[in-house]
């Protein structure tokens, strides 16, 4: 099974994600674009949650039309 993120970018994420806890403005720009090109789903994920490494934040777009911002599992992601 191949990784959905490398591990450069894991170190970012985690890093973003403790900012996030210590500065409620900070607004990281995205590290990861995920996709699936037949569904038409997109995540751009800015930050890890720092306690628990499964929980990506970002950009949720599952391609009907209502992005949100949230978390997501990586483990869910993982097996789309």
């Amino acid at each position: 099974m191949t990784k959905l993120i490398t591990d450069e970018q894991r170190v970012q994420l985690l890093a973003n994600g403790r900012q996030s806890l210590d500065n409620n403005d900070f607004d990281p720009p995205p590290v990861v674009k995920l996709f699936t090109p037949d569904a038409g789903a997109t995540w751009l994920l800015t930050e890890i949650d720092p306690d628990d490494h499964d929980h990506a934040f970002g950009l949720c777009d599952l391609g009907q039309g209502f992005p949100e911002l949230g978390y997501v599992s990586l483990a869910e992601l993982q097996s789309v």
